[in-house]
């Protein structure tokens, strides 16, 4: 299992998991719980969250890495005190059930689908969660019974387990979150304007450029350096390293899970909920 292979597979089900942050249906649900949805970021944290418990804004802030930590506490822990954490898991199941019965139709009784849950099941059953919370704290909630459910559940660990593995890798190459976003901007992976959704401050951009241009990384208008290309690409490629383990399990098999997940992709994708571009480096809309 290459890691062209392994990215891959990744940026195949991250759109299954991102229709949580996205689908209408969610958008209902977080309104039905009282969180303001005039804006992303409550039903975000508190989607992305929840599987933590009633965390708070460090726990929050220290998993999800790249956020600006006044950012995090803006949202956490208010939104426990709207939906508290176990109101908010049945809400997104509610909404990704009927978010992906509307995309998929009848095909959400296939046994086609049911394959693509089961394999996706083996996969996370490979999948090692020492020192991986966000992977952690939803690989223990239970299993749903159906199929749909089940492979957006797997997605969604699966997705969380190389989240995880990333900020190790981050952490290895001596990037800090504001760095990380810097250093990945300055590869050309989305633009400025894309990472200021993290709420750094310009001051706090610019003290990041600073230090990378210090080692060699950026030159002076924060466009990446051979170097700091270097590093990127050591950074995405440890990550991929680290996301093996799951489909590698899968053995030949995962061409047949690929096979199968694309067309729920290719549904999330062709509804046109999902933004152009993300901090991930993933053009979703293509």
């Amino acid at each position: 299992m290459d890691a062209t292979m392994v990215r891959k597979v990744w940026q195949l089900i991250e759109p299954v998991h991102a229709l949580v942050y996205y689908a209408p249906e969610l958008t209902e649900e977080a309104a039905a719980l009282g969180l303001a949805t005039d804006e992303r970021w409550p039903g975000y944290f508190a989607l992305r969250s929840a599987p933590l418990g009633a965390a708070g804004p460090e726990l929050v802030t220290a998993t999800y890495y790249s956020f600006s930590p006044r950012m995090v506490a803006e949202y956490v822990p208010s939104v426990w005190s709207v939906a508290e954490p176990a109101k908010v898991l049945d809400a997104r199941l509610s909404g990704v059930d009927r978010a992906l019965r509307v995309l998929l139709g009848d095909r959400v009784d296939t046994p086609e689908l049911a394959e693509a849950a089961a394999l996706a099941r083996r996969a996370v059953a490979a999948a090692d969660v020492a020192g991986r919370p966000l992977a952690a704290a939803n690989a223990d909630l239970p299993w749903p019974d159906a199929p749909h459910l089940a492979l957006w559940q797997a997605a969604t660990i699966l997705r969380e387990h190389r989240g995880d593995g990333h900020v190790a890798a981050l952490l290895t190459a001596g990037l800090d979150p504001t760095e990380a976003l810097v250093s990945f901007a300055a590869v050309g992976a989305a633009p400025v304007e894309v990472f200021a959704s993290r709420r750094w401050s310009a001051e706090e951009w610019a003290a990041a450029r600073d230090r990378l241009a210090a080692c060699g990384l950026v030159d002076a208008d924060g466009v990446a350096t051979d170097a700091g290309r270097r590093l990127r690409d050591e950074v995405e490629t440890r990550t991929d390293e680290l996301a093996t383990a799951p489909w590698r399990a899968l053995g030949p098999a995962v061409g047949r899970f690929a096979q199968l997940v694309a067309p729920v992709t290719q549904a999330v994708v062709a509804s046109g909920m999902l933004p152009a571009q993300s901090t991930l480096g993933i053009r979703r809309a293509q």
